[in-house]
């Protein structure tokens, strides 16, 4: 069963929409809303992006990070979801010199099993990732964001510093990873 974290993302009904044309079965809860002790009923979990800074929310979405990696769970953190994942793991983020929102053509520069040719996205985000820990590789550029796309080694963890459930090429990866 897959999790749907809405950490209050405008962008959230755009991918349970989505999710819900794909027929896939899922359960969206606020942070809020989560009993972390029920973890272990879902097999993957997809983290969305968010409006505003909430240190409660930054904890309850780490420890549904640090379960995923510990139980070998499938997760998708997107944009705040991807930034909250390199920093639980050890990695920082720093303000974007500039608001990025607006379409973004992403390289790939690693091979994976979400997407292995240039995308085209939407990204609306004014933080971005800045280092990376060790364990986690990334897999995707762009000529604004050095960390656009990244893996946890070894594990289907995933971060997109964009908002793949705003494009056709997006949403094509969010199919990729519901489906491995």
């Amino acid at each position: 069963m897959l999790l749907v974290v809405d950490n209050g993302s405008v962008y959230t009904k755009n991918l349970t929409d989505f999710l819900d044309s794909k027929n896939l079965v899922y359960e969206i809860k606020k942070p809020y809303e989560i009993d972390l002790s029920l973890l272990s009923k879902f097999t993957s979990f997809i983290l969305s992006g968010r409006r505003k800074n909430d240190p409660k929310v930054n904890a309850i979405n780490s420890k549904i990070i640090k379960f995923s990696v510990a139980n070998n769970s499938k997760l998708l953190g997107i944009c705040y979801g991807a930034e909250i994942l390199a920093i639980t793991l050890g990695g920082t983020i720093k303000r974007s010199d500039s608001l990025q929102k607006g379409q973004e053509s992403i390289h790939i520069i690693k091979d994976n099993l979400l997407v292995n040719e240039s995308i085209n996205v939407f990204e609306s985000h004014s933080f971005e990732i800045s280092k990376i820990p060790k364990n986690i590789i990334c897999i995707g550029n762009s000529a604004n964001c050095k960390f656009e796309i990244i893996q946890v080694e070894n594990q289907l963890i995933f971060g997109t510093q964009f908002h793949p459930e705003m494009s056709n090429d997006g949403q094509k990866l969010i199919n990729s990873f519901c489906t491995l």
